[in-house]
């Protein structure tokens, strides 16, 4: 084979070959020469793990995916991927590792992914919204974030919530002289009073875990209700009359007429007819002990016994006979007082 000098040779002269190999030694190192000045230092730090990388590419995007190095959306990178590298300086590129978090939050399990370097920082960049006042549960807000790391936040709610409750009324009664015994009469209707107390409770997670009263008051009086009872006795007769009374006596009854039998006058004589108070004796006009009735005294006389009740009387006469627990009953009937006797009556005294 012919050496390729003297193939050279043949097709150039000498001073033709120096000129084309100096040609090619210039060339040649022009293009080293361009080479170094684009070719650019990079210091890529993926997650703590460092490489030094020489690189004629132009963008971080570019040196990353020559160094076969994916980036995901959720990882931190220090610059961004459309930035150029420099020529005159070390270009420096850290990258940190998203890892997955739980966070048991409002009763879901929400998945994260997170390079934040605090539990603090993680949340506060996540969707979940963590208040001044909601409290962590098996982790602290500065502890280092680790992969699989399980966070749950209590909600922590404070509110004054108000619970209102009756004061019972008083009945006042009185009695009443206007009334029969066993009526009543409202004379004020009562009003309940209100007591309103206010409680500062502590929810976790929508259950209460804390109560303190802060305020008790009453917000109204309650009125008392006043009441008037019936103070009078009262009787129903055999009438159908209800009568009122204030007294009742157990006493017996004689009778008698205005006859001379009785009175020891005839008619014609002065004061025949005519009672101690100066009544025309009549039916209901009635003799008394004045010492236990005084005249004057109405009142209604019940008979025992199946006889029918004498009704309606005044004390309006005496008689020598008449002492303490006797009254003496006038009928018009000489047979009547004849058939009568004695016998036991109730009196009740009728007010006024």
């Amino acid at each position: 084979m012919i050496p390729l000098a003297e193939s050279i040779k043949r097709y150039f002269s000498l001073k033709e070959f120096v000129i084309v190999v100096l040609a090619i030694v210039i060339s040649a190192t022009a293009g080293v020469g361009v080479f170094l000045s684009l070719k650019k230092e990079v210091v890529i730090d993926d997650d703590g793990k460092q490489i030094v990388v020489k690189t004629m590419k132009t963008t971080v995007k570019e040196v990353l995916e020559q160094n076969g190095i994916k980036v995901k959306p959720e990882d931190y990178i220090s610059l961004p991927l459309e930035t150029k590298l420099q020529k005159i300086r070390k270009n420096e590129l850290y990258i940190k590792r998203a890892v997955p978090i739980s966070v048991l939050v409002d009763g879901q399990d929400i998945k994260l992914m997170t390079y934040r370097n605090t539990v603090k920082d993680a949340l506060a960049n996540s969707p979940v919204k963590v208040t001044s006042t909601d409290r962590l549960e098996g982790v602290n807000a500065f502890d280092k974030v680790v992969k699989d790391m399980k966070i749950k936040v209590v909600r922590v709610k404070e509110e004054v919530v108000s619970e209102k409750t009756s004061i019972p009324y008083r009945v006042t009664k009185r009695g009443s002289d206007r009334l029969d015994q066993g009526t009543e009469k409202v004379l004020k209707e009562g009003k309940q009073g209100i007591r309103e107390k206010l409680f500062k409770i502590v929810l976790e997670d929508g259950k209460e875990v804390a109560r303190e009263l802060i305020k008790d008051m009453v917000v109204s009086n309650p009125i008392d209700k006043i009441v008037e009872y019936g103070t009078v006795s009262n009787y129903k007769t055999a009438r159908g009359d209800t009568i009122r009374y204030k007294k009742v006596l157990n006493m017996k009854a004689t009778a008698y007429t205005a006859s001379y039998a009785d009175t020891g006058k005839r008619p014609g004589d002065p004061g025949f007819g005519i009672t101690y108070t100066g009544m025309r004796a009549r039916k209901g006009v009635i003799a008394v002990d004045p010492r236990v009735i005084p005249l004057g005294t109405r009142m209604y006389i019940e008979v025992a016994g199946d006889a029918p009740d004498y009704g309606y009387a005044i004390a309006g006469d005496i008689g020598g006979a008449i002492k303490g627990n006797l009254i003496d009953l006038y009928f018009d009937s000489s047979e009547t007082v004849k058939n009568w006797g004695r016998r036991r009556v109730k009196v009740y005294i009728l007010r006024d």
